[in-house]
């Protein structure tokens, strides 16, 4: 049996009664689109987060269209009974978790792309649609939509978590990249924000409010994102250093540059080994930068070569480079994969994950104090890193069954969000806070912001059905 979580991160469950009447209801509205299978419920009530001890939702219901939302809402609003979107199930910090009971509202069947506006640079899709089925249907046309979390999550999932990844530092985070979406209110009514314009002036801007909300104002039907051309040219390279503090020196010195490179991404020594054994790969294995530069031929060779000196200038010790597509494809693979690669470093483990993001220029002070504590501390970990927009992830390496790791994990995960805090940073770059992160929040954000937010929630959701018992306690 896992060893549980330590007394004050346990999730406050309080199941809500569900009515056989509802089920009732539900399964003569949705028929084999409703399951009471506790396989199915138990796989719509756990995610990758720390948090193994929550009961299931009572029912799934699979919806297909915007109205099958809306009546699944409607039916549950009229028995104040909870709804919890759930996407691909890849989230963190426990987002998905029934931690009030109710009904698991799955999106992952409303897969379709709905239109691909090429001229505007636009698309428009269906929250269950994952981001690589949307790169598949606009590279036709020349196009791309950079937003990688990494995982190929569900584009309604990164919506509600605002969610970044790899592309951050030069194409910005869902916040940037969404311009509209058609949402289900708790009361079961069908809403949009936004439109396709580029820009708009016309009242609160709603679309903003629901990304990031986390399925707790809304649940997302419809989502209209940005477009990018392919880049004419494409390069990415990896680069060693000596240390983990030259590595962020470098990363550094390249933002306060201006230099426009598209993505820079720290791995630590143990992650890169993880890598090359899961891969099949043979980097280096010391700390280092995996880069890409994108634009035109001689734009692409201006920042490689801004980069080259300014690595050389921290001790950089090989700038090597990913030549062909299918090489770049490969490496980038490789660090998508970095987190299962770091499970196999101890066979039946569990992997503690956090995440924050400071400021540019306090990323070295923040990040190479919080490795001096992981060191010190004797705990299996690996580190890698958004660095580029200031953004790190340390994933702490436990035996499950030991409550002594899992204090020792979620205590070093706490000096670090303190760290960043304290440096006027985020306690969360791009998990979300869910669960394991709302008495961060509370710190990061103070009481008048909270209670901001709280007021929001109950003018949306007075009976609090919408993914009720994250972000913030009512």
């Amino acid at each position: 049996m896992n060893a549980p979580l330590p007394a004050h991160l346990l999730p406050t469950v309080a199941l809500r009664a569900v009515p056989a009447e509802l089920l009732q209801e539900l399964q003569a509205r949705f028929g084999g689109q409703c399951s009471t299978a506790l396989a199915v419920r138990e796989q719509h009530g756990r995610d990758e987060s720390a948090f193994t001890h929550v009961p299931p939702p009572a029912a799934v219901v699979f919806a297909e269209s915007t109205q099958d939302v809306a009546d699944a809402v409607q039916l549950c609003a009229q028995h104040r009974v909870p709804v919890i979107p759930f996407g691909v199930g890849s989230s963190l910090e426990g987002h998905l978790l029934a931690v009030q009971g109710g009904i698991s509202l799955d999106l992952s069947r409303m897969n379709r792309v709905l239109s691909v506006n090429a001229e505007d640079l636009t698309v428009t899709v269906q929250p269950g649609v994952t981001r690589q089925a949307v790169n598949q249907a606009v590279k036709s046309e020349g196009l791309f939509f950079p937003i990688d979390p990494g995982a190929d999550a569900s584009i309604g999932g990164m919506a509600a978590t605002r969610a970044s990844g790899t592309n951050a530092v030069r194409y910005g985070t869902m916040r940037e990249n969404v311009l509209a979406l058609e949402v289900v209110t708790a009361r079961g009514e069908v809403v949009r924000t936004g439109s396709r314009a580029k820009k708009s002036s016309a009242g609160y801007d709603l679309t903003r409010l629901f990304v990031g909300a986390e399925g707790t104002l809304g649940v997302i039907t419809e989502v209209t994102l940005k477009l990018y051309p392919l880049p004419e040219a494409i390069s990415a390279a990896t680069c060693s250093f000596p240390s983990i503090e030259a590595a962020v020196r470098t990363t550094i010195a390249v933002i306060q540059m201006g230099v426009p490179i598209a993505r820079c991404e720290l791995i630590d020594a143990a992650s890169v080994r993880a890598v090359n054994a899961h891969s099949k790969l043979n980097l280096r294995e010391e700390p280092m930068l995996l880069m890409e530069f994108h634009g035109s031929p001689a734009g692409v060779q201006e920042q490689a070569e801004t980069v080259q000196e300014i690595a050389r200038d921290h001790g950089a010790q090989a700038f090597e480079w990913a030549t062909t597509p299918e090489e770049r494809t490969r490496l980038w693979t490789a660090r998508h994969n970095a987190f299962f690669a770091a499970l196999q470093m101890r066979p039946g483990c569990k992997a503690i994950t956090t995440d924050t993001c400071v400021p540019i220029s306090r990323l070295a002070d923040c990040l190479l104090d919080s490795v001096a504590e992981a060191d010190a501390s004797g705990l299996p970990y690996f580190l890698v890193g958004h660095v580029g927009d200031g953004n790190f992830h340390f994933g702490y390496l436990i035996d499950p069954d030991s409550a002594d790791e899992r204090a020792l994990a979620e205590r070093l995960n706490h000096q670090v969000v303190a760290r960043a805090l304290a440096m006027q940073g985020t306690c969360t770059g791009e998990h979300g806070v869910g669960l394991h992160k709302m008495d961060f929040l509370r710190t990061e954000a103070g009481d008048g912001a909270i209670a901001l937010m709280r007021a929001v929630k109950q003018a949306l959701d007075p009976d609090n059905i919408l993914n009720p018992g994250k972000i913030f306690p009512l």
